[in-house]
């Protein structure tokens, strides 16, 4: 195993600790590193999701047994979300658009770990039933067509919304991203997808980082280190994705 696997795999450690510590899969994190080391699209949609569900679903559990999770918000989103997930992953972008739009959409955490850090929802408010099917089936088409869980778009949405506070956040973006990635990744099966070879140590660091960041994403933990670390990753991937041909 070379050098450059070696990091890689740290890297993905971190990812897949702190997205997990906040309720996401880390499709994004893991789409950024694999854009750094020059993976093709064609197999970085189906691994970011693979990724999604072993990593999101940790953190589900962890979260749900803290009683953080509310059906009655999470229903609507998935209901509309999941089947325009598989019609995303059924569709074919081509190389140079999924990268700019992938670049596109790592502004998000990129700006949500630099200047939003933990904001506090003191009172909630009802959520619209309308507007959360809208919400949901436009995340769900994006997460299938470009390989991610939809928790970096929906998190701060709900936030905004006032909807959830933190941690009924992540419970809800966790159970999202997993069915998401799930109907995502069955669009592609359709069509026929490529893995790594190194897939089995892709999931297992994965496995071990998520589960470790919802353990202690569930309790109070100060992540702004690690936070600064994954910002300035998904910078790096960003300008690759958007200013380069590589």
């Amino acid at each position: 195993m070379g050098d450059s696997y070696i990091v890689f795999y740290l890297l993905l450690f971190v990812v897949a600790f702190l997205y997990a510590s906040v309720g996401h899969g880390g499709a994004s994190g893991y789409l950024a590193l694999m854009a750094i080391f020059s993976v093709t699209p064609e197999v970085m949609k189906p691994t970011a999701l693979l990724l999604n569900l072993f990593v999101s679903l940790t953190s589900f559990i962890q979260f749900y047994r803290g009683k953080h999770f509310i059906r009655r918000i999470f229903l609507p989103l998935a209901i509309a979300s999941i089947p325009m997930s598989f019609i995303g992953g059924l569709m074919v972008v081509q190389a140079d658009v999924y990268k700019k739009i992938l670049g596109l959409l790592l502004l998000i955490p990129i700006v949500r770990f630099l200047f939003f850090r933990n904001p506090e929802v003191h009172e909630t408010k009802q959520p619209l039933l309308g507007l959360s099917l809208v919400i949901g089936g436009a995340i769900g088409l994006l997460s299938g067509m470009i390989g991610i869980g939809g928790g970096i778009i929906l998190s701060p949405i709900l936030l905004l919304l006032r909807w959830t506070d933190q941690k009924q956040t992540a419970a809800i973006s966790a159970l999202f991203i997993f069915v998401n990635s799930l109907a995502g990744l069955a669009g592609q099966l359709t069509k026929g997808i490529s893995f790594t070879p190194h897939m089995f140590w892709y999931v297992l660091i994965a496995f071990a980082g998520g589960l470790g960041g919802a353990w202690f994403g569930a309790l109070k933990f100060r992540q702004d280190l690690l936070k600064n670390i994954l910002a300035s990753v998904l910078l790096l991937a960003v300008y690759k994705l958007l200013f380069t041909q590589a």
